[in-house]
């Protein structure tokens, strides 16, 4: 079988994660490197055991190396001249969320794909765990009924420094696309509005507003809420958020480290005031990788099967817009309607 020909853009820290996962797959043929500091490059290709050439030029390795798939590693406000570039050179393009910088990018780059017949699918690390799809199954079967609220939680503080400590939307902007993102892949439902409300909490290091507050309209009547913080020195969650889920019949908790359970009306009793319920921890068989190998691996079968990844453009951009809707709405003071983006 012909193998497929890479082209690795991007050799910052998330590199690694793309690199690990598929340099040693044996269908593919990585063709080139390239970073606009060529010692990170040459770094990336002795560490990965790689047999090509490395580049500070963009375009010219694609123009010498003629890739099947580029692997966009740069920084969001160079996505979109990395993707829309590929694309217009018959490649097709694999890249670290998010999708772009703006909205406006991003729907030039959706539409780009669309028109070169290209795919371009992006980085969701999140929807590859085990225990987020199983509480997505709880959902997803009716075992509590019909879902009609879903919230997330979210408290971390750590302390990046660098461009994030001056950013205006520190935590909406670089973090939250995840649980906006996991929200819509747990509901299979999509966003029609949001109500956002940011602030900078007393002890925050940063300029901008690190913690926020979101309600989400979604279809089906779901509502979402995002709580969140960026700066949360105590009581912390996991990077996964916590969630719980309402259902008609009874609800759904996920503390984003430990498998989710859900709790069903007991039938059998009958109280004045509270109904007891009945805990279940379902069993759930996952058998595949996760994180980012569990999404680079989907990617490439999506890829190989000529159909859409769950992450295509098409549809992350509505996670994308979740993000930037919410910045809108906080700016604004106002509830935000997702066609007013997208």
């Amino acid at each position: 079988m012909k193998k497929l020909k890479v082209l690795q853009v991007g050799c910052g820290g998330i590199s690694d994660a793309w690199l690990g996962s598929y340099s040693k797959r044996d269908d593919i043929e990585i063709v080139g490197v390239v970073d606009l500091i060529i010692e990170r490059a040459k770094n990336k290709k002795i560490k990965y055991n790689l047999e090509c050439d490395v580049y500070e030029d963009f375009e010219k390795a694609i123009d010498i190396t003629s890739p099947d798939i580029v692997i966009d590693n740069t920084t969001p406000e160079v996505h979109h001249k990395i993707v829309t570039t590929s694309l217009d050179k018959g490649c097709n393009v694999f890249g670290e969320k998010p999708l772009a910088d703006t909205m406006e990018n991003a729907i030039e780059m959706v539409q780009k794909a669309n028109d070169t017949k290209k795919f371009y699918f992006v980085m969701q690390n999140r929807r590859f765990l085990k225990d987020i799809s199983s509480f997505k199954e709880i959902i997803k079967e009716n075992k509590i009924g019909k879902l009609g609220y879903l919230d997330a939680s979210f408290y971390l503080g750590p302390h990046f420094g660098g461009f994030r400590d001056v950013m205006d939307s520190p935590l909406v902007l670089d973090m939250a696309i995840h649980t906006f993102d996991q929200a819509r892949f747990i509901t299979n439902c999509d966003p029609v509005s949001v109500y956002c409300h940011e602030f900078n909490p007393a002890g925050s290091w940063y300029k901008g507003d690190a913690n926020a507050v979101c309600i989400f309209e979604m279809t089906d009547n779901v509502v979402f809420t995002y709580n969140g913080s960026w700066c949360a020195v105590a009581n912390q969650t996991s990077w996964e958020s916590e969630w719980r889920a309402m259902g008609s019949e009874g609800g759904a908790v996920w503390d984003g480290k430990n498998p989710p359970w859900y709790e069903i009306n007991n039938v059998n009793t009958n109280t004045e005031c509270l109904s007891e319920t009945i805990k279940i921890t379902p069993e759930y068989k996952w058998g595949k990788k996760e994180g980012h190998s569990g999404c680079i691996e989907h990617l490439f079968i999506a890829f190989k099967e000529k159909v859409p990844a769950q992450t295509d453009c098409n549809d992350n951009i509505k996670s994308l817009a979740m993000v930037m809707a919410a910045i809108k709405s906080s700016k604004e003071q106002r509830k935000v309607y997702i066609n007013e983006l997208i």
